[in-house]
């Protein structure tokens, strides 16, 4: 099998030397997505909910370009500033995975890149 590079300009570029994802066989592995705004390069530091969007709009983009969709991701793996905000992080999260969700794990961590609050890494198959 061939490890194919996904790139898009819909979602924002690698901060470090990684891609924003990789085709491997038929399986789409995403990079860890944070809030920033593609069109203008920034962050989105807000509410959890609106760093929540950003950053779920930026892993669809990113699937979309593989030729995946969110309803084909299999797992995702939630980073958390604060635990506290898992019951809002949660009322954004199912409106992208509104059935049959995806495995999940949920994490607080000590710090998150750029000070955000929210960072989501995500596994589809094509």
């Amino acid at each position: 099998m061939v490890k194919k590079v996904v790139k898009t300009d819909k979602a924002p570029f690698p901060v470090g030397p990684y891609s924003q994802a990789i085709i491997y066989g038929n399986l789409v592995f995403l990079a860890g997505q944070i809030s920033i705004d593609p069109a203008t390069n920034t962050l989105v530091q807000g509410t959890i909910e609106e760093e929540s969007r950003r950053v779920l709009d930026n892993i669809k983009a990113i699937l979309e370009e593989a030729g995946s969709s969110l309803e084909r991701v299999v797992k995702t793996t939630v980073f958390l500033a604060d635990i506290d905000d898992f019951g809002k992080f949660n009322e954004v999260y199912q409106h992208y995975f509104p059935s049959h969700p995806p495995a999940r794990s949920c994490f607080q961590v000590g710090k998150l890149p750029k000070g955000m609050k929210v960072e989501v890494e995500a596994f589809a198959h094509l």
